[in-house]
C-alpha cells in the first residue's frame, strides 16, 4: 500500500466524516446498489461512506475492509448503532484480499489514489464478486482543479500536495485510469462518468462551504509537507489566505472534477 498523506489523527478522522456528508449529493445519485444484498466496501476507513451506504440501503449487509487499525477503531465507534449482522469490519490489505465469502456488489471511494498497486485492488475485488456482481468506484482527478483569482501560494502548495502523494506511492489523477484498470481485471459493461463542482458567486454559500472544506483537505497533509521541506509555515498560511480571497472575489471560480466508474463481472 502507499502512505496515506492525510494521516490518522482525530482531526483527519473527523474530516473524513465531514467529507462524506458534503460530497454525498455529488457521489451517490449515479450509484445504484438496490437489491445487492452482500456488498464489499474496500478501504472503509472510519466508516464515513459506510454510514451513507447503510442509510441508503438499510437491507444491505456490508463487509468493510480496512488496513489501518486506528481507522477501524474509529469506525467501530461511528458504526456502533448498526448490528454486527449488518456490517462487518475486517482488517486486510485490499491489494491481497483473502475473504471467505463472495459478494454481489462492491464499493470503492477515495481509496485507489493512495494505493501503490491499484490494479491488485481491482483484481482482488473481481475475484471476490459473484458473476453479475457490480463494482462502483469514485476517484480523484486532481489536475482538473481550477480556480480564480490565481493565488501563487495556493498553486505552490497544491503542487507540493500532489507531488507528496506521488512520492508516497499514490496517484492524484487515478480517476482517469479506472476504465483501463477495470478492463484489465476482466470486468465488462464498463461505464465512466465525470462528476464534480463548478462554483462561483452565483452560489456564494456553497462556494464558501467548499473553500472552507478545501482548506481542511489541504491542511491535512501540512505536517508531512513541512517535515519534508516541500512547504513552510508561511506558505501554508498564505495558501489559506488565497482561498479566503477566492470567496470574496466577485469573479471567483472553484472547479474540480472527480471520475466515477461502474462495471460488471461476467
Amino acid at each position: 500500500m502507499g502512505n496515506y498523506i492525510h494521516g490518522y489523527l482525530t482531526g483527519e478522522q473527523d474530516r473524513l466524516l465531514e467529507q462524506a456528508g458534503m460530497l454525498a449529493s455529488l457521489i451517490y445519485p449515479w450509484i445504484d446498489l438496490a437489491g445487492r444484498s452482500k456488498v464489499l466496501e474496500v478501504g472503509s476507513g472510519v466508516g464515513a461512506q459506510t454510514k451513507v451506504l447503510l442509510e441508503l440501503y438499510p437491507e444491505m449487509h456490508l463487509t468493510c475492509v480496512e488496513l489501518e487499525a486506528s481507522q477501524i477503531e474509529k469506525a467501530r465507534v461511528n458504526l456502533r448503532n448498526y448490528a454486527s449482522s449488518q456490517v462487518q469490519i475486517i482488517q486486510q490489505d485490499a491489494q491481497n484480499l483473502d475473504l471467505e465469502e463472495k459478494y454481489d456488489g462492491a464499493f470503492i471511494c477515495w481509496v485507489l489514489e493512495h494505493v501503490s498497486e491499484p490494479q491488485l485492488v481491482i483484481d482482488s475485488v473481481f475475484d471476490h464478486l459473484f458473476p453479475g456482481g457490480i463494482v462502483y468506484i469514485t476517484e480523484v482527478f486532481n489536475s482538473s482543479f481550477h480556480y480564480f483569482p490565481h493565488g501563487e501560494a495556493l498553486a505552490t502548495y497544491y503542487k507540493a500536495f500532489n507531488e507528496l502523494q506521488k512520492e508516497n506511492g499514490g496517484n492524484p489523477d487515478i480517476g482517469l485510469q479506472l476504465g483501463n484498470l477495470l478492463k484489465k481485471s476482466g470486468f465488462q459493461n464498463i461505464e465512466l462518468k465525470p462528476g464534480g463542482l463548478h462554483l462561483d458567486q452565483s452560489q456564494p454559500t456553497r462556494l464558501k462551504q467548499m473553500v472552507e472544506y478545501w482548506k481542511k483537505l489541504m491542511k491535512s497533509a501540512a505536517e508531512e509537507l513541512i517535515l519534508e521541506g516541500k512547504v513552510d509555515q508561511a506558505t501554508l498560511e498564505a495558501m489559506e489566505a488565497d482561498l479566503d480571497q477566492l470567496t470574496q472575489h466577485p469573479k471567483a471560480v472553484f472547479f474540480y472534477q472527480f471520475i466515477q466508474a461502474r462495471a460488471i463481472k461476467p
